[in-house]
């Protein structure tokens, strides 16, 4: 089966936000992806393809370190047909874009409090429960016509009370542009999620790395 092909344009933007988001340099254009130097502990450079080229095969058979990530808007099958053996599939996510139907209201259970912060373009929502701790985060930056949520997450002794739904709206109540376009990268468990609050699935989001010897 032919997956649908994502706009180049909107993975670029969403890469951006992304970027935004955590912190991270600005995506530059390379070999018909998007490259973001992270230089962090955890990963040094990363890109991020909005489909299988010539580019993509090249910089996998030049990287040998670990702590790079190749990124592919396709399937696993695809990317792992493009890398040289020594590059590992990580598990599959999925990009997402918000539907007109995308708007679930519900309350906070009792008990838990919902605190907004923005810095710039970057917003950040979390929601503290009666003890004090972190129950559900998340964080949203919006940039190029896109607006990218971040980091969604609900602690586990916290989950299946509406939390993330409660992020999820806070977030998208501080959007600046109502018409700018809403997405997300989801996991295998959240994508179910995702869709039951009217989020859509453009495609598969197939990622690789080396692992650390």
């Amino acid at each position: 089966m032919t997956l649908p092909l994502i706009d180049p344009q909107l993975v670029f933007a969403w890469q951006t936000a992304h970027s935004i988001a955590r912190g991270a340099p600005l995506p530059v254009h390379d070999r018909g992806g998007y490259r973001v130097d992270t230089g962090s502990d955890k990963e040094t450079k990363r890109w991020v393809f909005p489909r299988l080229c010539d580019g993509l095969r090249e910089i996998a058979q030049e990287i040998a370190a670990p702590r790079h990530y190749l990124k592919l808007c396709g399937s696993d099958e695809a990317l792992r047909s493009a890398l040289p053996a020594r590059w590992q599939m990580l598990p599959t996510n999925y990009f997402m874009v918000a539907t007109a139907a995308a708007a679930v209201r519900q309350p906070l259970p009792d008990g838990y409090r919902l605190a907004l912060d923005r810095d710039g373009p970057v917003v950040r929502a979390s929601v503290v429960a009666a003890t004090g701790d972190l129950a559900a985060s998340g964080c949203a930056a919006e940039a190029a016509d896109v607006f990218v949520y971040d980091r969604i997450e609900t602690a586990q002794e916290h989950r299946r009370k509406g939390l993330g739904v409660a992020v999820m709206n806070a977030l998208a109540g501080a959007r600046q542009s109502l018409t700018s376009t809403q997405l997300l990268v989801a996991t295998e468990d959240g994508r179910g999620l995702y869709a039951n609050l009217g989020w859509r699935v453009l495609g598969p989001f197939a990622a690789a790395t080396i692992p650390e010897l």
